[in-house]
């Protein structure tokens, strides 16, 4: 199903036009220092590392042969620097095209700014399949490159199951991707425990498996449970309370698990989503969708 060659996905992202953030979530400034200092809050849900000499040094000694050709550590640094000031500033398809000419090592950045951009920002749902499955296959590229990296897992589960939402959870469930999804927020989580944004998931993977074929289904053939969905939807508002997305999920939790009964339980977690001050654009189109979801 996720077939597409390198080449053929790289140019079918790079020609499809990329709508611009909004106006009115436009103005976040990252410059010069002020990316490190942010980074720890704007991180606090994927615990990427900050692109330092170091860490760079230590990517391109992991990745050997697929190391971007040319560059040393320092011009590493301020590479992935430029392309995560980029995806924090809401220039999604420049965060993109930066990741993509790092190679594998720039996967991390490459697949977060196309995901977020094709979840929030692109209607047509065609388009949004081809993103996510191209998210996929660079995902894919940095998990055989990258495999001590926890993001390396983490962006393939999440490219993933963006793609089996918009196929539907039944026909991912038939075609076995859920149980790529489950493998690689395992191995994130192995990597990482406190990656707040890989406990949502798994906990959103338990959720929608049961809200599409029940509990007693979900729990014989995919082992899905509903204590594990909220023992993991708690860990991940434990460790980023101030998240937009994690109380997002939360709200799309209590409706998988319980329907209308837990509707204006639903509507809370929105509603303090949509109330959260956004860190960057990507928490800003996040705490948007909150609220329209109370319209």
């Amino acid at each position: 199903m996720l077939g597409l060659h390198w080449s053929e996905g790289q140019v079918m992202a790079g020609k499809a036009s990329w709508a611009a953030l909004p106006k009115d979530m436009q103005g976040f400034s990252f410059e010069g220092d002020a990316l490190k200092k942010a980074w720890s809050k704007l991180h606090a849900g994927d615990q990427e590392p900050y692109p330092d000499k170091k860490r760079a040094a230590a990517l391109i000694a992991a990745a050997g042969k697929q190391a971007p050709k040319g560059l040393d550590a320092d011009a590493l640094a301020a590479a992935l620097q430029d392309a995560w000031r980029s995806f924090h500033e809401g220039d999604f398809k420049a965060a993109y095209d930066a990741g993509v000419a790092l190679g594998p090592v720039g996967a991390s950045v490459a697949v977060k700014a196309i995901g977020i951009h094709a979840t929030h920002l692109v209607d047509d749902d065609a388009e949004k399949l081809k993103r996510f499955e191209q998210a996929a296959k660079l995902a894919e590229a940095a998990v055989k490159a990258l495999p001590d990296e926890a993001n390396s897992h983490f962006r393939h589960a999440f490219a993933l199951g963006r793609y089996s939402q918009c196929i539907s959870i039944v026909k991912a469930l038939k075609a076995g991707i859920a149980g790529k999804v489950r493998a690689a927020l395992e191995a994130t989580l192995e990597l990482a425990p406190n990656h707040a944004e890989a406990h949502t998931a798994m906990a959103l993977y338990h959720g929608e498996i049961i809200g599409k074929v029940g509990s007693m289904i979900g729990g014989v053939t995919y082992g899905a449970k509903a204590s594990e969905a909220k023992k993991h939807m708690s860990t991940a508002l434990r460790l980023t309370p101030q998240v937009p997305i994690a109380n997002i999920e939360h709200g799309n939790l209590l409706l998988l698990l319980h329907g209308d009964k837990e509707e204006a339980e639903a509507a809370q977690a929105y509603e303090v989503a949509g109330a959260l001050k956004p860190l960057d654009a990507m928490d800003a189109l996040d705490a948007a969708f909150a609220r329209a979801q109370l319209e």
